[in-house]
């Protein structure tokens, strides 16, 4: 080896000599930068890609893909353990995609909360008792009280359903070109034979699709991650039924969110809408006190 490199040292004092540059040295195949890989370069990943490609036209296609805005009102269940003493609280729910929503809570009679009046300023005339904003990553809760910022193992919360939300899946998993799919198969989720499709990024993080075979309407997400704390691993899944044709777009009007096998949520929609004109004072909020902090007599 020392007499070779050698050689070239003096093969480029040659060159130098002559006022040439030397040619440029060939690189073996071997050795050549890898090519980038397709990660959906295959037979399985093409087979989910069409899937998931279907249930984006059954949904409604591009106007699917390209609403600026929904509203649903209808009446939600809080439930523990899959049970609840509540007959329903009214709610009104704003979601601007792709990181803006506002959630109104019309009544509170069966929560056992003061009622306040919170003017909601451009959207409805009439009052609700709370409301909930996110703003990009930013959480508030208004009630009679004020406004304060939202919990923080709340706003985790929320932000980690969001990312693992159907809106996002259909509109931003699939078209990150680092995001590996996997086709796999056909199987039976909530009484209805559904095709499974796993998305995951380059984050290792991934969200499991269950698209119904007849319909190829989503059935269900499903998504796990570990708790920081006490590094159990927890799932979460949302599931979605009784779909009806809203301008142009099949909307589930019945939701249904499980935290580790148990219902923690269902909401029941009677209307909803799409592309409103929303103020964008809608989305906004400013901190007016501290829950934390006693309040003045």
């Amino acid at each position: 080896m020392k007499y070779f490199a050698l050689f070239l040292l003096l093969s480029h004092l040659a060159y130098a000599q002559a006022g040439e540059q030397p040619p440029p040295r060939e690189v073996p195949p071997s050795a050549a930068a890898p090519a980038t890989v397709n990660l959906n370069d295959s037979e399985n990943a093409r087979k989910a890609r069409a899937v998931l490609d279907q249930t984006i036209e059954s949904l409604g296609g591009q106007p699917y893909l390209d609403y600026e805005n929904r509203m649903e009102e209808g009446r939600y269940y809080p439930l523990y353990h899959g049970r609840t003493e509540s007959t329903g609280i009214p709610y009104r729910y704003y979601v601007e995609y792709p990181d803006k929503d506002r959630f109104e809570v019309l009544k509170l009679k069966d929560i056992h909360i003061i009622p306040g009046a919170i003017d909601i300023g451009g959207i409805k005339s009439n009052k609700v008792d709370v409301v909930l904003i996110h703003n990009g990553d930013k959480g508030y809760e208004t009630t009679y009280k004020g406004t304060a910022a939202q919990d923080k193992i709340e706003l985790q919360n929320y932000l980690r359903r969001r990312q693992h939300s159907i809106e996002w899946i259909f509109r931003k998993w699939i078209r990150d070109p680092n995001v590996a799919l996997f086709y796999n198969g056909v199987k039976v989720v909530n009484g209805k034979e559904a095709e499974g499709v796993t998305l995951l990024n380059s984050q290792n993080d991934s969200v499991d699709v269950y698209l119904d075979v007849n319909s190829h309407y989503p059935i269900k997400i499903s998504y796990s991650w570990r708790d920081p704390k006490d590094k159990q691993k927890n799932v979460e899944e949302e599931a979605y039924d009784s779909y009806k044709l809203v301008e142009g777009i099949w909307t589930p009007h019945s939701i249904t969110r499980y935290f580790n096998g148990e219902t923690s949520q269902q909401r029941f929609i009677s209307t909803a809408s799409y592309n409103l004109n929303l103020p964008d004072s809608a989305f906004e909020a400013s901190v007016t006190y501290d829950p934390l902090v006693p309040m003045k007599k």
